[in-house]
Formats: structure tokens, C-alpha cells, sequence
């Protein structure tokens, strides 16, 4: 069984990190140009604790297109 409440239970989004149960509070933005179109984002959500773990995940394969707050990304229109 999955003790790991959903985000739609708590209103807190979890970061993307496996097993981190941690709020997130940045958006990463990325796609894999080999199999998605160049406008196309697919997201990861992070922590403090591993937003650079996470980005340079992202950014040494060249998926990695943008790093922001989860305010920000929720501000603007995806």
C-alpha cells in the first residue's frame, strides 16, 4: 500500500526526487529533442535540497530548457 499522500489530497505538490516527500517550490522545465517537438515541456518538480541535483540530471543529457519558481510557472499559461 502507498502511504504517500497525492497532491490533490494535500494541495502540495511533491518534489520529482525519488522518495523525497518534500514540497516543491521550483519547476523544471525540459524536453528530450529526440522524441519530443522543440516547443514541447515536460516537467520535473524540486525541492531546495535537489533542485541542482535534478538540473544537472536534466542539463548534462541537453534536456534541461528552464528552471523557475512553482509561482512563477503557475502564473504563466502552459
Amino acid at each position: 500500500m502507498n502511504t504517500r499522500e497525492t497532491a490533490a489530497e494535500t494541495d502540495t505538490v511533491i518534489c520529482s526526487a525519488k522518495g523525497c516527500h518534500a514540497p516543491a517550490v521550483w519547476v523544471l522545465a525540459w524536453n528530450n529533442p529526440k522524441i519530443h517537438t522543440p516547443e514541447r515541456r515536460k516537467t520535473w518538480l524540486a525541492c531546495e535540497e535537489h533542485r541542482e541535483y535534478l538540473s544537472e540530471f536534466l542539463g548534462v543529457r541537453g534536456f534541461l530548457k528552464d528552471v523557475v519558481t512553482l509561482e512563477e510557472w503557475s502564473a504563466t499559461e502552459h
